[in-house]
């Protein structure tokens, strides 16, 4: 019979692992990025789901009238704000924000190392548990659709591809783990990649 290892032990060993940040550019090393320049610190929450018969990844699909990242599929979050005391503040304000998210509902396990993105922002991303379920509340003008994906297959690393497209007139090469129909890459894709690594090790 196997054992299916417990999610909170699982992610929690992850999360005590030593390790580098990641960024937007990991798979382009011939980009060149400029010395001295400003990151505005965000934060992003990773919520896992344990209530119902196997752990899932709740995730966004963005609103496809949003000027940045249309479309995208993405961990609720954004930047910080000036009231917000740090960055896991951030998280759960922007969480109950864009999907009604309680914000006593989380049980936060840790974060992950800093991601930068090609926006010039650096990313915390604070991992949480929700012992329970709640009734998601899309914010309609930032969120299209809240949904779940099977935890197991994104901290599979065999389930990740790398693809590429053009953009400013260069190949940037990224992650991606698609799952049925949602397309889930870029910088969302490279934070899973790396809990995904970290939890492999």
């Amino acid at each position: 019979m196997r054992i299916v290892p417990d999610p909170i032990s699982q992610l929690t060993a992850a999360l005590s692992r030593p390790g580098d940040g990641s960024s937007d550019f990991d798979l382009n090393p011939e980009t060149v990025l400029p010395a001295g320049r400003k990151l505005r610190p965000a934060g992003v929450l990773v919520p896992v789901l344990l209530s119902g018969e196997t752990p899932r990844l709740i995730l966004t699909k963005r609103s496809s009238a949003l000027k940045h990242h249309p479309g995208q599929i993405a961990f609720p979050g954004g930047k910080q704000d000036e009231g917000d005391a740090d960055v896991t503040a951030t998280a759960l304000r922007e969480a109950q924000e864009e999907i009604g998210l309680p914000p006593d509902l989380p049980r936060i396990l840790g974060h992950l190392p800093t991601h930068e993105t090609v926006t010039s922002f650096t990313v915390t991303p604070v991992v949480a548990v929700l012992e329970n379920g709640f009734d998601p509340i899309p914010e309609p003008g930032e969120v299209e659709e809240v949904f779940s994906v099977p935890l197991a297959h994104v901290l599979n690393p065999a389930n990740y591809v790398v693809e590429s497209r053009r953009w400013r007139g260069q190949r940037r090469y990224y992650f991606a783990v698609p799952y049925g129909p949602y397309y889930i890459w870029g910088a969302t894709a490279r934070m899973l990649r790396g809990l995904a690594a970290r939890v492999s090790e």
